[in-house]
């Protein structure tokens, strides 16, 4: 098998024209680390994880203390506007001219328990009139607290408190599920430059003995050791091996073109590759990759966020479905003066409590319906939650049994490979000396191709479920740790 490396490793750069190339040497190793720091699909995984970070961070800092200024530093008017007039009994047109400032400093916090908001503020306000009446006024509220909410409504506070950490949960643990996608994809291009290497390092060395072996034919066909007719198939051969040898040429072409552009390199990249070799022992246990997933994997946590948001929005309908009442009741001080710092000399007190109520009477069955729209929908996500799971448990049993056995897999084929390139040598030579036909020949030929595609292809399905089990577990089970602790301790 190391044969077959050194193949696949020297033999590409003949497949490509002699142009100015940037070459790269790969294992399969480097290319993943490559493909999860340098690829566009790396480059929008981080984007996303990033886009769902500052959305907990909204959240966090929605539940601390916030303070605002509100501000109108400058109004100004000038209309005819209609005023009573007392001494005439009626209503005239006035000229007015005003001048209006204001200004509002607030700290606000919000109250998860119950789903109000305290307050406290302060405010000043300014205001002049010109004219014949000319005249200034400042008016002040050196302090108020205050404290507003809904008595019987809903509370949203109360759900973004279960439900946004857990979509943070879930986002850092699909930032890893992604990037172990990105290593499935990186492992499928990867493997498939090394089939269409293997494809072309077949074709041509095919071109070169079914060459020789033309040769041999004619000098045996003048001593009437073959036929013309197997002359013919030899001639054949030599015509269908070129023709093989160009579309090899041409897929892998593709193959590493492909490569090349989801690593983010240049399009005239010359790749390399170093196939990875057999791999170690290593037996996953069902029960432990469906613990792992259950525990690790954002769908399940995705699941779970559906399950919450549905009941959020039963509590909300069911809730709005009744009567409304809100409460606002605020404490404080405040003065008017003709002076600004009059403003603020003994202010008065000042109270203010109000409650509303909505009250529906007749609204033909339109609160209610909504009620059950999402009782029912609730009962829907709740089932297609549970139908997901059992999903993505068949989906890991299934991939978990592959790769146990895909190892046994891997050693079979390298073995028959192994044994199909001595039978191809050994019949190759029978050939030459006259005690083996074309047909035995074509044959032992063939089932060297179909064991090198074989090899490539354990290879390729192995490594592809060994990263298909750490996406779906967020588990490495080749070294023991969990994925998303280690992300946890990165961050």
């Amino acid at each position: 098998m190391k044969k077959l490396g050194l193949i696949i490793l020297l033999g590409l750069s003949q497949a490509l024209p002699s142009v100015a190339q940037q070459q790269i040497t790969l294992d399969l190793q480097r290319t993943i680390a490559i493909a999860n720091d340098s690829s566009l699909e790396a480059f929008r995984t981080k984007n996303m994880y990033l886009s769902g970070y500052w959305e907990y961070r909204t959240y966090k800092a929605n539940r601390l203390p916030s303070l605002t200024l509100n501000m109108t530093p400058a109004q100004y008017n000038r209309d005819i506007t209609k005023r009573y007039d007392s001494e005439q009994d009626l209503d005239i047109y006035r000229s007015q001219q005003s001048f209006y400032a204001y200004g509002n400093l607030a700290i606000k916090q919000n109250f998860d328990l119950t789903g109000g908001t305290f307050y406290l503020d302060t405010e000043l306000g300014y205001m002049r009139s010109f004219g014949s009446n000319s005249y200034t006024q400042y008016t002040s509220v050196p302090i108020r607290v205050g404290y507003s909410q809904s008595l019987v409504g809903y509370n949203p506070f109360r759900w973004e408190r279960k439900i946004e950490p857990l979509k943070y949960e879930k986002v850092k643990k699909e930032y890893i599920y992604n990037a172990e996608q990105v290593s499935e994809q990186a492992t499928t291009y990867f493997f498939e430059l090394a089939m269409a290497q293997a494809e072309y390092d077949l074709a041509k060395e095919n071109v070169a003995s079914s060459d020789t072996l033309y040769r041999i034919g004619m000098q045996r066909l003048k001593i009437a050791s073959i036929s013309r007719a197997d002359l013919l198939t030899l001639k054949l051969d030599v015509v269908n091996a070129r023709n093989t040898l160009q579309n090899a040429e041409s897929s892998l072409k593709r193959a590493m073109f492909s490569l090349a552009s989801f690593l983010n390199f240049e399009k005239n990249t010359e790749i390399r590759l170093s196939l990875p070799s057999r791999p170690g022992e290593l037996v996953i246990p069902v029960d432990a990759a469906l613990d792992a997933a259950r525990s690790n994997n954002p769908n399940f946590l995705g699941l779970r966020q559906d399950v919450l948001e549905a009941e959020r929005n039963v509590d909300k309908t069911k809730k709005e479905s009744r009567f409304n009442a809100s409460i606002n009741a605020s404490i404080g001080f405040n003065q008017v003066a003709e002076k600004f710092g009059e403003a603020y000399n003994r202010p008065m007190q000042q109270e203010m409590v109000s409650v509303s109520v909505s009250i529906p009477l007749v609204d033909w069955g339109v609160r209610k319906g909504k009620y059950n729209m999402a009782r029912n929908n609730l009962n829907v996500v709740k089932t297609s939650s549970r139908q997901n799971e059992i999903s993505i448990e068949e989906e890991v049993i299934m991939t978990v049994s592959d790769f146990n056995v895909q190892q046994a897999l891997v050693t079979s084929a390298e073995e028959a490979l192994d044994l199909s390139i001595l039978a191809y040598n050994e019949t190759r030579q029978r050939f030459i000396i006259g005690k083996a036909d074309i047909s035995s020949l074509t044959l032992s030929l063939n089932r060297q191709q179909e064991a090198q595609r074989n090899y490539i292809s354990a290879l390729k399905n192995y490594w592809l479920n060994y990263y298909k089990i750490r996406k779906l577990t967020l588990h490495d089970f080749a070294s023991g740790f969990s994925l998303s602790d280690k992300f946890d301790y990165a961050q």
